[in-house]
């Protein structure tokens, strides 16, 4: 709901601040006076397009600023909760907050676009404000201007919500569906191509058989073989000084450190007298233990028989592994670990025309489930359809339109040549609003069928009957008429203030009018003078661009207490505000109750 409404420097205005009503508010003024910068302000704040001609004259720049209040939990607190802004609190209702809409417009340079203290762009105004207002004046039928704002108009009065939830739903599950058999058959040659350099690779890597770290011990046997001569030497030499009796060379008599450890046993043993010799000699006896097992472990070294013979095997052997890590290594672990993910795969390419059949009965399911979710929703839209234009036409009767009809066509799209719809995100139908403003006229599309009195009347008689489908208050939108009276008059004009009123009920309304019985029937009447002012009484900066007159019109704007609404409801009547019309004013407030 619109809290309040600030100018400054649009057009004659200088300076002026509107706060509706929660239900009913009339503008009204004499015509030229500036009514149309009210709804130009409105556009401003809403994204439209900023007018640098309609800069004032004294002034560098235009602002216009809307204050409104918003539910929580309404779709305009989450667009601004995702946009990362921070909204206010109303005082007097912990359950809304208030959001400051502003757009300023310089004479040289571009607008900007500020939403409670956060600049922004002006795509977030416009789609803030498309929850918030919806203008209903010629060229300005935003709600249903589009075939699909006309979907989303039918969907917000036929209660389908939940039908809406289903077939989304199930239409993302075949969308998914259809992807991923797509995924499956663009991958089918490349998966060909794979499975055979798979098998391929897996049959030489269980021919050659690598055993974990069986290179490395191979490398390391290759060493010893390469190296045998002077291993034995070595081997012989130490041998020789540990135990000679184990080598057929060398000196009978010669003394080793088996011979010399023994009789040092021998020797310790020897003695008679007290203390801890007979330990020391065990730990001779220990030691020429340890001496003959070394002997034993080098003797086994020279009997291991490795010809040239084996050195070739090795080597060809330590070839084949190195070809393996070289392709799916570096280690012969890697190797198998490899092969045994390729043998996981394998199977799973192996399996690709069943998984192809399989994805393609999925296709067929989850699209058989969205079409008649998408019935179901059809159906929906079409029994209301017929309901909600009926309910129109009889609407326009007391508007002045007695013969005009409203014709909203719910149809299916055609099949394609599998026999099936293409379904899109909305369902499988297409939505078309149609008006007929006299009984001679064709049906035609509502913005190239009427006037813009005849749409906004139109408009108006929509509001209404949408208001009894929902049964709900719809106070957090502003509904603005402009245009709505255009060739109105008599009894048809008290009708259209009475509907105007039954409207305020469950939504905020702003009406610019032109006729006392509209705005008789307000809440809250604003009306717009017009003054010349010379350029000393401007107040404009002194940096302003100068002006070529030396006077310019100043546009300002009142709320109308009772006695002075009388009066601009008697000047309405009849142009004067003689007795006879203030009484007729004061009456026709009177009774233009609901």
């Amino acid at each position: 709901m619109l809290e309040e409404l600030e100018i400054r420097n649009l057009g004659p205005i200088s300076n002026a601040v509107i706060t509706p009503s929660k239900g009913m508010t009339a503008i009204t003024g004499e015509t030229g006076a500036g009514k149309s910068m009210l709804l130009s302000a409105i556009k401003l704040i809403s994204g439209g397009k900023a007018d640098l001609a309609k800069v004032s004259s004294f002034a560098n720049e235009s602002w216009a600023q809307g204050v409104f209040s918003v539910p929580k939990s309404s779709d305009v607190a989450q667009i601004l909760q995702e946009s990362g802004i921070n909204a206010e609190e109303c005082e007097d209702d912990d359950s809304k907050e208030e959001v400051y809409v502003s757009r300023s417009v310089p004479k040289n340079g571009r607008s900007r676009a500020v939403i409670s203290g956060y600049s922004v762009p002006k795509s977030l105004l416009e789609s803030v404000c498309s929850h918030t207002i919806t203008i209903h004046g010629q060229s300005d039928q935003l709600r249903i201007a589009t075939a699909s704002k006309q979907r989303e108009f039918l969907d917000s009065i036929s209660c389908n919500s939940k039908e809406l939830q289903d077939y989304e739903c199930a239409f993302n599950k075949w969308q998914n569906a259809v992807e991923a058999y797509n995924r499956l058959i663009n991958q089918q040659s490349s998966s060909r191509q794979r499975a055979d350099y798979l098998r391929e690779s897996l049959e030489k890597i269980q021919q050659i058989d690598p055993k974990p770290n069986e290179d490395e011990n191979l490398k390391a046997k290759r060493d010893r073989i390469e190296n045998a001569a002077q291993i034995v030497v070595s081997i012989s030499e130490a041998i020789s000084s540990l135990d000679a009796s184990q080598i057929d060379y060398g000196a009978i008599d010669s003394v080793d450190a088996l011979h010399l450890v023994d009789n040092a046993a021998r020797a310790i043993r020897s003695i008679r007298v007290d203390g801890n010799y007979s330990a020391i000699a065990n730990q001779l006896d220990d030691i020429s233990s340890q001496i003959s097992d070394i002997v034993m472990q080098l003797a086994q070294q020279l009997d291991v028989d490795e010809s040239q013979e084996d050195l070739d095997a090795i080597n060809n052997r330590i070839h084949d592994l190195s070809d393996l890590t070289r392709r799916w290594g570096p280690q012969i672990v890697d190797v198998l670990d490899w092969a045994k993910k390729a043998q996981f795969e394998l199977e799973d390419l192996d399996d690709s025309p069943e998984a192809i059949s399989r994805a393609k009965d999925l296709c067929e399911k989850t699209y058989k489930d969205a079409e008649n979710l998408a019935e179901a929703l059809y159906n929906t839209r079409k029994v209301v359809a017929e309901k909600f234009s009926d309910e129109v036409s009889k609407e326009l009767e007391s508007l002045s339109m007695p013969d005009a009809q409203l014709l909203i066509n719910v149809y299916k799209s055609a099949k394609n040549k599998d026999g099936k719809f293409d379904l899109n995100v909305h369902g499988l139908d297409s939505v078309e609003f149609l008006f007929k403003p006299f009984p001679a006229s064709n049906y035609l599309p509502m913005g190239s069928s009427a006037s813009g009195g005849e749409l906004s009347r139109l408009m108006l008689a929509m509001e209404l009957v949408a208001a009894k489908f929902n049964h709900s208050n719809n106070q957090s939108m502003t509904f603005i008429f402009d245009e709505v009276d255009s060739g109105v008059g008599g009894v048809a004009a008290v009708e259209l203030g009475k509907r105007l009123a039954l409207l305020a009920k469950s939504s905020q309304v702003i009406v610019v009018t032109h006729l006392a019985q509209v705005a008789a029937f307000a809440n809250v009447q604003f009306v717009v003078r017009k003054k010349i002012k010379s350029a000393a009484d401007s107040g404009a900066d002194s940096s302003a661009d100068s002006v070529e007159n030396s006077s310019f019109a100043d546009t300002t704007v009142s709320k109308l207490d009772e006695i002075s609404r009388q009066s601009e409801i008697a000047r309405m009547l009849s142009g004067s505000q003689s007795q006879a019309s203030l009484d007729h004013a004061k009456e026709l407030l009177e009774n233009s109750k609901v």
